[in-house]
Formats: structure tokens, sequence, C-alpha cells
């Protein structure tokens, strides 16, 4: 403890100085670094019943694990998924999130994780999500991540949402907005394979960095579209 305030009184004066002191070393392994899910189960209670429905929509290159199904609209490369969609054998449909090709209430769960924020109608999609499922759980990007990432432009996203209560409010992106912090800083550093301060700072805070809606029987949601519209 007294070492650990010694270096931290030099590190800020050398700060004062113009020097940043980071200790150079291969980056730890960060949770859910490769797979959502690492993160996901730490901060949210999934509490899915052995033999339930679970439909993960918008599956990709990370299926949740606990799905029975998995759905995706897009199976070539595609600018709205960085990696290549992944098949395990489970059964996969292609679908539309704004019109599903399932019963009403028949899926037990629903997972929908950054998906909504590339919607083109997210009360659309959200009506859908409520009318075929009992519960489920949404994860989109925060504002934050997105400016810092600058991955609304990079990978098409329509909106910034937030959550609160039970309630998901969606903000149409400014074309301004959408270019985020117009450089490649923020996301070189926290994909870096050298371990530097601001990974801790990311990964051990993903509820900050990412929307996580979970919902049961139905949630309510809003739209604000720019032209200062909102539908309900």
């Amino acid at each position: 403890m007294v070492l650990n305030k010694i270096l931290d009184l030099f590190r800020f004066k050398l700060r004062r100085l113009g020097f940043e002191v980071i200790r150079i070393r291969s980056r730890p392994k960060w949770p859910g670094d490769k797979d959502r899910f690492e993160y996901q189960k730490q901060l949210v209670q999934f509490d899915i019943p052995a033999g339930s429905v679970v439909l993960d929509i918008g599956s990709g290159h990370y299926p949740f694990p606990l799905a029975t199904i998995l759905a995706d609209l897009y199976t070539e490369e595609t600018p709205h998924r960085a990696e290549k969609l992944v098949r395990d054998g489970r059964p996969f449909v292609v679908l539309d999130v704004h019109h599903l090709p399932f019963a009403d209430k028949s899926i037990d769960f629903v997972c929908c994780s950054h998906v909504l924020e590339h919607a083109e109608d997210p009360a659309q999609a959200c009506s859908e999500l409520i009318r075929v499922a009992h519960r489920g759980y949404i994860e989109t990007p925060t504002f934050a991540s997105d400016m810092l990432f600058s991955w609304a432009s990079i990978s098409n996203h329509k909106w910034h949402i937030v959550a609160i209560n039970n309630n998901l409010l969606f903000f149409e992106y400014s074309a301004r907005q959408q270019k985020g912090i117009q450089s490649p800083i923020w996301r070189v550093l926290i994909q870096s394979a050298e371990d530097h301060p601001l990974q801790e700072a990311y990964y051990n805070n993903r509820d900050l960095f990412n929307v996580m809606f979970s919902w049961k029987n139905e949630f309510n949601y809003a739209v604000y579209k720019l032209d200062n519209m909102k539908k309900l």
C-alpha cells in the first residue's frame, strides 16, 4: 500500500513534467475480451430454466451460449458485423427483427445483443420482441462507447439508447455524433496487445459502455428522431 502511494506520487510528479509512465507488458486476459458472455454473466442474472426455448437474435460471431435457436439477418460479410458468422450446429434461422416468424409468447427467453442500434424501426423491433417472448435481455452500445470507439459510423449504428427502469429510449444519431471522436486512439489503446491503464478502465466497467437491459413480460420504449417526432 505504501509502495503504491509512493509510485503514484512519482508518476504524478513526472506527469507534471510532461512524462507519462506506463509499464510495458503483455495485456492481461480481460473478461469479455473475446466473448461477450464472459462479462454478461458477471453482470446479469439470466436465470434461464433447463428446457427453455431460448432465441438469440443477431447471434453473429458471438452466439449466446444459453440459446437453443440462433438467428441472424446476415449470413455473409456485412458492415454490421466485425467478424464472420458463427454456426455451431444449433438450429439457425434467417430473420429480420422487425418481423419475427414466431407465434405470440412462443419463446421463453430472447437475447437481442448489439442489434437494435442498427434497426430501421426500433419501435417495431421492440414490439416484436415483446410479442414473441416471455422475457429477455437487450444489449446495445452506450453513446460513450460509440463516441470513443467511433463505432457508430464504422458499423452503421443509427441510434444511441438509454435504459431507465423498465424503459428503453432510442435517440437518432446526428451526423456529427456518428463520427465520434474521429480518432482511432481509444480503439488502438484498448485493443493493443500491450497492457495500458485504459484497458482496466474499460473492461472493468462494461455496464457503462453497454446498455444491459433485462425485461419480463413487456417493457416501455420511445423513439426520438432528429425531426423532433416521438413515436411510442
